[in-house]
């Protein structure tokens, strides 16, 4: 039978001894003969067929033992995981020790594995604690601020003959020249002044010209073959626009809204302003929650595993010598792994579960986010194996909700915040498997009705569109 010892190389990190006796190995050896006779072509034989004598004479009993461990090995490394109850994180890195006897597969396999596991730790005592935010007021000036930013949609653009400022919008040339070589031209970007959205170093260059203008500037091309390259950028102010605001009456309060005077559109936005504020709030209390909470858990960190995620990280973005970037990247990903396990421990001590209901949520906003529809994202979710770490987030997510109702969150003039919206119970009653079962059950359906509705409009003829509709379209595009 295989029997494993565990030795504990450092809070997170353990190595296992995998001891795997003749009588355990014997079903790969088996398999490892009948996979060589599929391979191997030797005359007289059919293919598959082979004898496993004929295969020692040609191929060799150690090529068999070779292929019978590497296909066992992750089989014996995954029993040993779950004899020992332990919480793997990351590859495993393992090492044959002993090889049985090739001559008559005698004697065990030994094999050393080591992988990171997630750390042992204290979650700190938190219930019926204090968490102080902000306090944020809703006057005037905040509702005068959201009716600005309304405003702002039904606004119109006017040419104006003065240098740019901040907020007005410009049109402009634009060419990007490395060493005397024209590499990229844009002509007519319209762009707003001070959005930032466009080159390094755009605002500064382009704030005070006026119409007919021009200028250069160095900046660091952010598109196109010559991405993340530093070059001469010439500029070209070809229009200064300004945006004009309707006025605030109870016009554009009818025009702009459901409601009939002005009073009463900045009574809607005076409700929505607090909303807002509450979210804000609501979000810095669950920071604040964590900060507090991390700074009390002493956490380990598995070294390795943070050193290959950042690795990966600057990899993918070209930047593996920048020694800065590495060092930020690596503070984050240590941060994101604490946060993680922290909500792990809060997940396993409140027992939070996950409904249907609350990881279909999640899935149709996270599906979004990508630009895939619900049904594509759960389908690439679940040929991935993707669910149960999905439903694992949403764990975390709901158990921070949970600690946070815990609490007693004030704002700094000493008045409690209602964080109702935020917070979570912790007696859901669903299990983890189960809510993953019924997911993939729900998209098997999905796909199954997608596949019926393109038979059936395979069958059908297809009806001609309606030109009201099609007139409709044009008129609204």
């Amino acid at each position: 039978m295989v029997t494993t010892t565990v030795e504990k190389l450092s809070p997170t990190r353990v190595k296992l001894r995998i001891a795997v006796s003749p009588e355990e190995l014997k079903p790969s050896i088996t398999h490892a003969y009948e996979h060589i006779a599929q391979d191997v072509q030797i005359p007289g034989f059919r293919k598959g067929k082979v004898p496993a004598p004929i295969i020692d004479q040609r191929v060799g009993r150690t090529a068999v033992l070779e292929h019978a461990v590497s296909e066992g090995l992750d089989t014996f490394y995954r029993e040993a995981v779950t004899a020992n109850e332990i919480r793997v994180m990351g590859r495993p890195s393992a090492d044959v020790v002993e090889w049985p006897d090739a001559k008559d597969f005698s004697g065990d396999l030994l094999v050393d594995v080591e992988v990171d596991v997630r750390p042992e730790f204290d979650l700190p005592a938190f219930e019926g604690t204090t968490i102080e935010v902000d306090a944020v007021e809703v006057d005037e000036a905040a509702v005068d601020a959201e009716l600005d930013k309304l405003r702002s949609r039904f606004g119109t653009l006017v040419t104006v003959d003065r240098p740019a400022a901040t907020g007005d919008f410009v049109e402009l040339d634009l060419v990007a020249t490395i060493d005397g070589t024209e590499v990229d031209r844009a002509d007519g970007v319209s762009y707003e002044v001070g959005s930032g959205e466009l080159l390094e170093g755009i605002d500064e260059a382009v704030e005070s010209l006026t119409a007919g203008e021009e200028t250069t500037f160095r900046s660091t091309l952010i598109g196109g073959d010559n991405a993340g390259q530093e070059a001469e950028v010439a500029v070209t102010v070809k229009a200064v626009k300004e945006r004009e605001l309707p006025e605030a009456d109870d016009d554009f309060a009818q025009m702009a809204s459901e409601f009939d005077t002005i009073a009463e559109l900045r009574d809607s936005l005076r409700e929505r302003a607090g909303e807002q504020s509450v979210f804000t709030q609501g979000s810095a209390a669950r920071d604040k929650l964590i900060e507090t909470l991390l700074e009390g858990a002493e956490i380990p960190v598995p070294a390795q595993l943070i050193e290959d995620e950042v690795h990966n990280h600057l990899e993918g973005e070209g930047r593996l010598e920048d020694d800065v970037h590495r060092a930020e990247v690596t503070e984050a990903s240590e941060k994101q792994f604490r946060t993680q396990m922290l909500l792990d421990a809060i997940v396993e001590k409140y027992e939070v579960q996950v409904s249907q209901d609350e990881l279909t949520q999640y899935l149709i906003q996270s599906s979004a986010q990508y630009g895939m529809s619900p049904q594509d994202f759960v389908n690439a979710l679940q040929q991935g194996n993707q669910l149960p770490a999905m439903v694992g987030e949403v764990a975390r997510n709901k158990a921070l909700a949970v600690a946070l109702g815990k609490v007693t969150v004030v704002d700094t003039n000493g008045k409690t915040v209602d964080l109702t919206g935020f917070v979570a119970t912790d007696d859901e009653e669903a299990a983890e498997d189960e809510v993953v079962d019924e997911a993939e059950e729900i998209a098997d359906a999905a796909a199954d009705a997608d596949e019926e509705v393109a038979a059936e409009e395979a069958e059908a003829p297809k009806k001609p569109a309606r030109k009201s509709r099609a007139k409709k379209a044009d008129a609204a595009e």
